[in-house]
């Protein structure tokens, strides 16, 4: 039986920078599965419906609502606090 033990990392800081990198990150995970849906012939549809291959969250991220958004943002802010967890930094190389 699954008995899942995802690792704990909502202690873990994260800096205002950080902050707008899982945005960033979030946004663009959203325009992946955008284009892996609609080149699989999905298209935008009020409802979702894996017969006719449409699904309402379609659109650019800015037209998510915000608790949409957060399904998006849940997944990046776990994985950036369990890299941050691991040791690991994160830095921003200057241009």
């Amino acid at each position: 039986m699954y008995d899942p033990h995802p690792y704990e990392s909502d202690t873990i800081y994260l800096s205002s920078e950080l902050t707008v990198l899982t945005e960033d990150i979030s946004e663009s995970i959203h325009d992946l599965w955008g284009r892996k849906r609609l080149d699989e012939g999905w298209v935008w549809g009020s409802e979702r419906s894996d017969l006719h291959r449409t699904n309402p969250r379609l659109v650019p991220y800015s037209q998510l609502s915000e608790m949409e958004k957060d399904d998006d943002r849940s997944l990046v802010l776990q994985t950036i606090r369990l890299i941050l967890s691991k040791g690991y930094k994160i830095e921003k190389n200057a241009v």
